[in-house]
C-alpha cells in the first residue's frame, strides 16, 4: 500500500467548436473540475458534454500530464482505493477511486455531496494506492490490473471448471473499441467504445451503459497491451461518458483480463461499483 496526492483538475477548453464522427459542430463542455451532477451509476450516454468525467477530475501535475510522478500517480490509484481530502474545507472527507481517463491522465474520485459542496480546486487528496500487482494463484492466465482487493472480493465472482465467472451489465464486441487500442499502459488509462454506429449498440444493448458498469470485452487481451486476439476476454470499468470524436465513446479502465478466455460473462444489473460499493447515485442521500 503507497500513498499518492494530487490535486483538483482545472478545467481546460478551446472554446471552439469541434467537428463530430457525423460532421456536426459542437461545443460543450468536457474533462476535469469538480462535477456536481453527474456521478457514478448515472447513464453514460445522453449529456450534453464530451468525454464527461463524473464526480472529481484529479491529477499529479497538470502542466506535466506525462511525467513520472503523474504516471505514478494514476498508476497507483486503483479503483477502489480509498481518497482522502486533506486540505480545505473539506478536509478529512473520504471517497473512492473509480477510475483513470487515459490522454488526459486523470484519475476519477467519487465524494459525498457535502465534500463537493465544500471542495475547491485548489484542494489535496490522498488516495492509499492498492491493487497493482494483485495475482490470482490458481489462474495464471488471468491477470488483474487497477483493482482494490476489496473490490474483487465484493464482485461475486464464481469459480467453475478452471475458469471465473464475472458478473457484468453487458457485453462489448470487439470490433467496438476504438481510441487506445494499442497502447501499452494497461497500469494506467482507458479506452473507448466507439459510438458512431448507433444501431450497432442498440442491436448489442449497450445504450443504457452507465458509469461504474463492469463490462466485458471480446477478442481483446489487455494482458500486455490492449489488442484484439480471437478468444480472449477483457474486463473493466466505464469510466467517462459517450464522446462525439470519431473512434471515441464511453471509456473502459482495464481491471482483469484473459488470453485463453478463462473469465466467462454472466449478465447482472447489479454489476456496476456504485451499487457495490454504495457509492455515486447508490449513496445514501445522493
Amino acid at each position: 500500500m503507497i500513498s499518492v496526492q494530487g490535486t483538483i483538475v482545472k478545467p481546460e477548453h478551446s472554446g471552439r467548436h469541434s467537428v463530430g464522427h457525423a460532421g456536426e459542430i459542437f461545443m460543450v463542455p468536457g474533462t476535469g473540475g469538480i462535477t456536481y451532477n453527474i456521478k457514478v451509476g448515472d447513464p453514460a450516454f445522453g449529456w450534453a458534454a464530451d468525454h464527461v468525467e463524473p464526480g472529481v477530475s484529479t491529477i499529479a501535475d497538470q502542466e506535466k500530464r506525462t511525467s513520472g510522478p503523474n504516471r505514478g500517480y494514476n498508476f497507483y490509484a486503483c479503483i477502489g482505493n480509498e481518497a482522502r481530502i486533506v486540505s480545505g474545507d473539506a478536509k478529512g472527507a473520504t471517497g473512492i477511486v473509480t477510475g483513470h481517463h487515459g490522454g488526459a491522465e486523470h484519475v476519477l474520485i467519487d465524494f459525498p455531496d457535502e465534500a463537493l459542496e465544500k471542495l475547491t480546486l485548489d484542494d489535496k487528496v490522498l488516495i492509499r494506492g492498492f491493487g497493482q500487482g494483485l495475482k490470482l494463484v490458481d489462474y495464471p492466465d488471468i491477470h488483474i490490473y487497477n483493482l482494490d482487493p476489496g473490490l474483487f472480493e465484493k464482485m461475486n465472482i464464481e469459480e467453475s471448471n478452471g475458469e471465473l465467472l464475472v458478473p457484468v451489465a453487458a457485453v462489448i464486441p470487439g470490433m467496438l473499441m476504438g481510441s487506445g487500442v494499442g497502447s501499452t499502459s494497461i497500469g494506467t488509462g482507458d479506452y473507448d467504445i466507439m459510438t458512431s454506429d448507433r444501431k450497432a449498440l442498440q442491436e448489442h444493448g449497450l445504450m443504457n451503459l452507465k458509469f461504474g458498469d463492469i463490462v466485458l470485452i471480446q477478442d481483446h487481451d489487455n494482458t500486455y497491451g490492449r489488442c484484439y486476439r480471437k478468444g480472449a476476454v477483457s474486463v473493466g470499468v466505464i469510466i467517462h461518458s459517450d464522446c462525439k470524436y470519431a473512434g471515441h465513446g464511453p471509456g473502459v479502465t482495464t481491471i482483469m483480463t484473459s488470453s485463453s478466455g478463462k473469465i466467462k460473462p454472466v449478465l447482472s444489473l447489479e454489476a456496476n461499483i456504485a451499487k457495490i460499493l454504495k457509492i455515486g447515485r447508490f449513496r445514501q442521500n445522493s
